[in-house]
């Protein structure tokens, strides 16, 4: 659990709803912020910085995924 908690520091600590949604909308903006970058990186056409962008992208999703599944399951107090 502390090597979770050292990867994901914002998904546990959840005292109510509305810190819980604000950790929520932080890991969404993340995800949007990345996914913009990624797509005007990929409008330059070039072949070996798409794939390495996509490869980026797709870390930072599960990432976020992950950190938003953290922070619930943290919140209804099912990982401590």
């Amino acid at each position: 659990m502390d090597t979770l908690k050292k990867f994901f520091p914002l998904s546990f600590g959840s005292k109510d709803v509305a810190n819980l949604v604000i950790r929520i909308i932080i890991y969404v903006v993340i995800g949007f912020a990345t996914g913009l970058a990624i797509g005007l990186l990929n409008n330059l056409h070039l072949p070996l910085l798409g794939f390495a962008t996509s490869v980026i992208g797709f870390v930072v999703e599960l990432y976020t995924t992950a950190g938003i599944v953290f922070a619930v399951l943290s919140y209804v107090k099912v990982l401590k």
